[in-house]
This record gives structure tokens, C-alpha cells and sequence, in this order.
């Protein structure tokens, strides 16, 4: 078996007086997708942003791929590169065209060619399906169209792994699945991901394990089959009677 390619150890973090991640121990195996799910204000978010240190946390220990999380500098930005993000809000250069947005990483961070930084760019616009849009600015596109951008932006890098932290919660319904169809794809050829999402379709679909948070602790953690059919906590059974009846 090969190491996990991400793995938290005694991860605790406060804001304030709030307890918000307590003891989080978490191994995220190459090639996974573990969704983490829970009510609101269960730390989710949190933990999937302290996995490239966009959340700082007081003690215990997050590695990638064998090295431990830097805590600034050179190491962290280099770290940082080899972990993706796509967040609710879509964080493209305005003032940028769609092409650009999606080159700009692999030319300043990685070093690639102008020439070869937009190949590899159209190629995967084509692959989310806005490739014709390369020269437009990210304002002439939908929220759902944006979103995609923001996820051919973060392969561009050429990740190891893939943080998505409620990718489909700013969108207007009718675009939740264009992104997650995109997402699904992704899943299948084999990206490593941890996605925080409230749609547990998805969820069903995609994971390998989800992973259910309330508190700031992980309460339980099962294959999707076992954790929506079989919940063995209250907690679980209770978020779930609340969301799955509407």
C-alpha cells in the first residue's frame, strides 16, 4: 500500500473561543475522493483550507505527499502549487481574458513556455467544455461557466491533489450540474479530491468515502452506500433525516 497522499495528524485550530477543528485525524489515499459533509459551522470548510494552510492551526501535523505543511515562504508557495482550489466564489483576474487566467500559474510558478502554457490551457477549457470562450473576459461568462474556468485553472498546475470547498454553492441551480459534471469527469480519471458540498447526489455518485463532520470533529466516516443507507451516529441520522426528506 502507498503512503496517503495527504494526511492530517492531531489537526487543532480555535477562532477565538470557538473550538473549531478538534483532534482531526484525516488520510486521503492517491487517486481518492473523499467528501467531507455536515451541518453548517462543522468545520468543513475549515479543514479543507488548512490542508494548504489558507487556515493556519495551532497543533498537530498536515502532510502532502510526504512533506510536511511549511508555514510560509518559498516551501509553502511551491506546496501550495501542488494543491488546487476551487472555491464558492470563482477568484478570476477580471482584467484578464479566460486563457490567460489559466496560464497564468504555470508560467510564473511552473516555469512553462507562453507556447505551451496555452496549449495545455485549451486543452483543458476544451475538456470542461469552454474552450470556444478562451478569449473572452471572465465577466461575459455565467457563474457556472466561471466556476469551470477556476477548475481548468487549478489543473493547469498540474495538482496532486484537489481542494474544492462548496464549488456549486454560489450558483443559480440551472449551473450546479455543469460543474459538477466536470467534477464527476475529473473524479473518474483518477484525481486525488476532497470536496466540502452539500450535494449528496453527488456524493453518492463520486466518493469513496465521506466523511461527516459536526463540531469541529469527524463524527463518522464510511463509503457513500454505507453512510446514507446505515448512519451509525445520531448526529449523522439527524443531518440526514433533515436534508434527504426535502
Amino acid at each position: 500500500m502507498s503512503q496517503p497522499l495527504v494526511v492530517m495528524k492531531d489537526v487543532n485550530k480555535h477562532f477565538g473561543d470557538l473550538h473549531v477543528l478538534q483532534d482531526i485525524n484525516l488520510e486521503v489515499a492517491t487517486g481518492e475522493v473523499v467528501i467531507l459533509i455536515g451541518p453548517s459551522g462543522s468545520g468543513k470548510s475549515t479543514l479543507c483550507r488548512t490542508i494548504n494552510r489558507l487556515e493556519t492551526f495551532e497543533s498537530g501535523s498536515i502532510t502532502i505527499d510526504g512533506k510536511e505543511l511549511p508555514e510560509e515562504g518559498k516551501d509553502l508557495a511551491a506546496l501550495r502549487a501542488d494543491v488546487g482550489m476551487v472555491f464558492q466564489s470563482f477568484n478570476l483576474f477580471a482584467h484578464k481574458t479566460i486563457l490567460e487566467n489559466v496560464t497564468l500559474g504555470p508560467i510564473k510558478v511552473r516555469g512553462l513556455k507562453k507556447a505551451d502554457a496555452e496549449k495545455r490551457a485549451r486543452e483543458l477549457l476544451d475538456r470542461v467544455g469552454i474552450g470556444h470562450q478562451a478569449d473572452k473576459y471572465p465577466a461575459q461568462l455565467s457563474g457556472g461557466q466561471q466556476q469551470r474556468v477556476a477548475i481548468a485553472r487549478s489543473l493547469a498546475m498540474d495538482p496532486k491533489v484537489m481542494l474544492f470547498d462548496e464549488p456549486t454553492s454560489a450558483l443559480d441551480p440551472e449551473m450546479i450540474n455543469e460543474v459538477l459534471d466536470v467534477m464527476v469527469e475529473l473524479a473518474r480519471s483518477g484525481m486525488t479530491m476532497v470536496v466540502v458540498t452539500h450535494e449528496m447526489g453527488f456524493a453518492r455518485k463520486v466518493a469513496n468515502r465521506v466523511v461527516f463532520l459536526s463540531e469541529g470533529q469527524i463524527v463518522e466516516q464510511n463509503t457513500p452506500e454505507a453512510f446514507f443507507t446505515n448512519p451509525q451516529s445520531e448526529r449523522a441520522k439527524d443531518f440526514l433525516g433533515k436534508i434527504l426528506t426535502h
